[in-house]
């Protein structure tokens, strides 16, 4: 596997450019070390959401309406 870092384009809204510019000048870390550990957050996060489903995959699936009207039959809502 190569581990050389890969160049990407990447287009920010003019807000979200500067907050990243100022957050890397204020923590002395590169732009592309703070996109890179963002992007890493929200792919382990995917991948935590992922063996949710995969550990949840046998409970029973439940209509929306069926839960609406337990709620409401039991004085919840």
């Amino acid at each position: 596997m190569n581990t050389e870092p890969k160049r990407a384009t990447v287009y920010f809204e003019p807000e979200i450019h500067r907050a990243l510019r100022l957050k890397a000048a204020e923590t002395d870390r590169s732009m592309s070390d703070l996109v890179n550990e963002a992007v890493q957050l929200s792919l382990a996060e995917d991948a935590e959401d992922l063996a949710a489903f995969d550990d949840r995959v046998n409970e029973p699936n439940l209509p929306y309406e069926a839960v609406v009207k337990d709620l409401k039959q039991r004085g919840k809502i």
